[in-house]
Parts: structure tokens; sequence; C-alpha cells
């Protein structure tokens, strides 16, 4: 699935995408975040945290790949979640993350 990591990259040069737990919980609130992706190896305080505002916001999230792997994907250091801003962008990455663990 490495073409949802090069959507994550264009979506950061873009300006489309907020990473780190604070700016990403910041984002939700906010409802400006379309989709939130967690890294599979987040802290739980952090995977809990995260996934209860996006299914109280109704926001979806994803749990993908590592810490490494996203940062990496959007040419930062290790993040444990990153939130796209942009719809468009957001309906490809769930795409490709079939469907995608949509919280309503």
């Amino acid at each position: 699935m490495d073409k949802l990591l090069s959507l994550l990259g264009i979506a950061q040069k873009a300006g489309k995408v907020v990473s780190g737990g604070f700016l990403c919980e910041k984002a939700i609130k906010s409802r400006e975040a379309k989709l939130v992706i967690i890294a599979e190896d987040a802290q739980k305080n952090t995977v809990s945290t995260i996934s209860n505002k996006c299914t109280f916001y109704h926001i979806p999230f994803s749990f993908y790949g590592v810490k490494e792997t996203l940062g990496h994907a959007i040419g930062k250091q290790d993040r444990s979640c990153v939130a796209v801003t942009d719809q468009g962008l957001a309906d490809s990455i769930l795409k490709l993350l079939g469907s995608g663990k949509k919280e309503e």
C-alpha cells in the first residue's frame, strides 16, 4: 500500500496534513480533520484519546503503518497520528484502506 503513503506525502506538500497527537486532537475538535490515521505502534493512551475523539466527532479513522513510516511519508520524524484536512484526499486514502474503519 505504498500508494497510501504517497498520497500522504502529496497531502503534506499541499499543506493538508496535521501531525502529532496534540495537533491531530485540535484538528478533530475543530472538525478540520477529514480522516485520521493512527500508527499501529502508537501508545495506548494516544490510541484511546484519538480514537475516542474521532468517534465522538464522527471523523473516520484507521490504523496504518508504524510511527516511523507515517513520519517518513510526510517528511518528518516519527508520528503517532496524522490528520488529513482535505476531503478529496481523505476519500482517496479511505478507498485505499478498504472499509477504513469508518466510525459514525
